[in-house]
């Protein structure tokens, strides 16, 4: 529950979702579930010239399951509530 909490409170914010498959999406984060699937809006993909069919694609919803990577916003990332969340977790 700790990355579901995390990214809950980066709604609204750019994000940079790398899936399996190579493909990475930079788009406005919409909403997140437990499951850790995403929904995001003002879609653009980072390499257009390998995907020019997804260059309409406007928002788009990423199962949890095909997410290698998500690259957060430099500015959004408090180290010290991540570490007090970690440390919070591993107790029980």
């Amino acid at each position: 529950m700790l990355f579901y909490s995390y990214f809950k409170t980066l709604v609204g914010k750019e994000v940079t979702v790398e899936l399996k498959n190579d493909l990475a999406i930079t788009g406005t984060l919409h909403s997140v579930d437990q499951y850790l699937n995403v929904k995001l809006n003002n879609v653009k993909v980072v390499n257009e010239a390998k995907y020019p069919h997804m260059m309409s694609v406007r928002n788009c919803f990423i199962r949890g399951s095909v997410v290698r990577y998500v690259q957060l916003p430099p500015g959004s990332v408090d180290i010290e509530i991540l570490h007090d969340a970690t440390r919070r977790e591993a107790r029980g």
